[in-house]
Formats: structure tokens, C-alpha cells, sequence
């Protein structure tokens, strides 16, 4: 088994948990008190890795930059997912939210000039046909 694949699979069984556990948080405490846990979740994971490194973290500014934007963006856009769980159901929540690909598609086409084939845009449409049925 290749090692993409098994870190593939690795992601998608922990994101389950990810995108189910946060609807029985909310269940209990506000949206910014679970983001709280989450980080506290996120920085036990963050020691854990800086302990397999040895503590010798590469730096290099462009990549430290985009590192924590990314950080930035991904907390911001799990407050809102939080807030939507609150209000709504898991079942039309997280696959809505977990259509954020798109976008990536989008921007890796428009500034990474990252090819799209026929295939792979048919199954962006297809993506965004589902958007309208869930949201119905």
C-alpha cells in the first residue's frame, strides 16, 4: 500500500471524527468555547509533531507566512462551521462546508495555472449541483 494512501485514509477517518464530534460539543457550550478545545486539541498535536522534529523546526518567512495564514483562515472558517452546527444539522452542515475543494480548485487553476480536464470539471459541476441541493 502506498503511503499516500494510507495517510489519505488516515485524514479521511479523523475527519469524520472532525466534522461529527464538534455537533456534540455544541450540544453543551458555545461555538467560541468548543473552538477554545479544539485549539488546546491542536496544540497538543502541534507538541507532539515538535517533538518528532527534534524541536528543529524549518523557518524560511515566505513558508512560516503562509503557515500561519493558513492557521488564521482554518480557525476562522471552524468558528463559522461551529456557529453553523449550532443552528443546523450535521448531516447538511458538513458535507456543504466539505465542498471548500472547490474553491481550491478554483484558485490552484486561476494562480497555480494547475490543468482542469474535462473529467475533473464535470465533477466541479456536479459538486456545485450539489451545493444547491443540500442548501434546498
Amino acid at each position: 500500500m502506498k503511503v499516500w494512501f494510507l495517510s489519505s485514509l488516515m485524514a479521511f477517518v479523523l475527519w469524520i471524527f472532525w466534522g461529527f464530534l464538534p455537533k456534540l460539543a455544541t450540544r453543551y457550550v458555545s461555538p467560541k468555547s468548543v473552538l477554545v478545545y479544539e485549539v488546546m486539541g491542536a496544540i497538543l498535536v502541534g507538541l507532539v509533531v515538535l517533538v518528532l522534529l527534534n524541536f528543529g523546526l524549518e523557518f524560511q518567512p515566505q513558508g512560516a507566512l503562509f503557515g500561519v495564514l493558513a492557521g488564521v483562515a482554518g480557525l476562522a472558517g471552524t468558528l463559522f462551521f461551529l456557529s453553523a452546527l449550532k443552528q443546523g444539522e450535521a448531516s447538511v452542515v458538513v458535507p456543504l462546508t466539505a465542498l471548500y475543494p472547490l474553491g481550491v480548485i478554483l484558485l490552484s487553476f486561476l494562480l497555480l495555472h494547475e490543468t482542469l480536464t474535462l473529467k475533473q470539471g464535470l465533477g466541479v459541476l456536479l459538486a456545485l449541483l450539489s451545493i444547491l441541493l443540500l442548501a434546498g
